[in-house]
């Protein structure tokens, strides 16, 4: 007994030195103190922090092509409408299929219990260097349009779509619209569930609600259990939730600082989000619980928005600066994923080596 107790304190404190390391090395590189009419570019009064050591897999920055905004504002009031019924949602699915083939990929259907998830895959360079999936759901809740939760993140992975339908990259590119996220999940569950459809996945980037920004103090709000001090009492930077497992998926989002785009703060998750139950709430959700790493990019929803799973959640609301912004992020990180090679898990050697004093 006694053993055992000695055990579970060491996983404790083993679990606690990686979180501290986590932390310490995962602050967004854009100080959210400056005053708020401050510029993003300007110099913090202290030194500007370092970027994240590289890991293992020797992470090089790539650019993606440029988003063109009238293409994701189209996408995005194209999908305006409920999304919540059986017609409804065969609606958008049929013009997502649309775009898709319009782009010069393949979509397939994934049925699964009362739902279908859309998927499609552009093969890699190296077969061998598995995919990255980038995904978001494209239903709502009953009675809202869903301009920003999701259309926001359809919208973006439907340009992804069309600035990478060229390119030849490391590894596979695939993506995933869910279905029936509103309701518990159950897109991604199935998706998740599917060893076929895994077996290559190296990690997930999963977009939900990235239209809405506020700047007023105040307008921000954090999960009650959040382990350390938010950045900012301003909605105004894009939030990217992680496991710690897999901390190089966060790491690629703070290797650009163009101070033309949002701000991130990035969130390093232990225990599968446990203790902190409100990162569990989309569906990157499902790959944690599959031991496949995964990432939440998101304008946190209704802890920002008050338009959040109502009906004036529509185009009218989006900021559409922070939108162009928020796609532009996402389709670097995800081009420099698709360039990258070997592990996208943490490096627990070297973390645990780096909290010795």
């Amino acid at each position: 007994m006694r053993q055992k107790i000695w055990i579970l304190l060491l996983c404790l404190l083993s679990a606690i030195a990686i979180i501290l390391v986590s932390l310490t090395r995962h602050q967004s590189p854009v100080s959210f103190d400056d005053p708020p009419n401050a510029p993003l570019s300007q110099p913090p009064a202290d030194p500007v922090p370092t970027l994240p050591e590289p890991s293992p897999l020797s992470m090089e920055f790539r650019r993606a092509p440029a988003v063109v905004p009238s293409r994701l504002m189209a996408d995005l009031e194209a999908l305006a409408f409920e999304r919540s019924t059986p017609d409804n949602r065969e609606e958008s699915r049929e013009y997502i299929r649309n775009r898709l083939v319009a782009a010069g990929w393949t979509p397939q259907s994934q049925p699964f219990a009362d739902g279908i998830n859309l998927i499609a895959k552009k093969p890699g360079r190296n077969p061998e260097a598995g995919s990255i999936l980038l995904g978001a759901h494209y239903d709502t809740v009953p009675g809202s349009a869903g301009a920003s939760d999701n259309g926001s993140g359809v919208a973006v992975l439907l340009e992804v779509a069309r600035l990478l339908q060229d390119w030849q990259t490391e590894r596979s590119l695939e993506l995933a619209f869910f279905d029936l996220e509103e309701i518990g999940l159950h897109g991604s569950f199935a998706f998740a569930s599917d060893p076929n459809l895994v077996a290559d996945l190296r990690g997930a980037i999963v977009v939900d609600m990235v239209g809405y920004a506020c700047y007023q103090a105040g307008c921000q709000d954090y999960p009650s259990q959040l382990p350390i001090q938010p950045p900012s009492d301003r909605g105004d930077f894009v939030a990217v939730i992680g496991d710690t497992e897999h901390l190089p998926l966060l790491e690629v989002f703070l290797m650009e600082t163009r101070a033309n785009l949002p701000p991130v703060y990035t969130l390093p998750v232990p225990f599968k989000g446990l203790l902190i139950p409100d990162t569990l709430r989309s569906d990157h959700a499902p790959f944690w619980y599959h031991g496949i790493g995964a990432v939440l990019v998101t304008d946190t929803g209704n802890l920002r928005s008050p338009h959040y799973h109502q009906p004036s959640d529509t185009p009218l609301q989006i900021d559409r600066d922070f939108f162009i912004g928020s796609a532009q992020r996402i389709a670097d990180a995800t081009v420099t994923l698709l360039e990258s090679q070997g592990s996208l898990e943490t490096n627990m050697t070297s973390t645990f080596l780096e909290a010795k004093p």
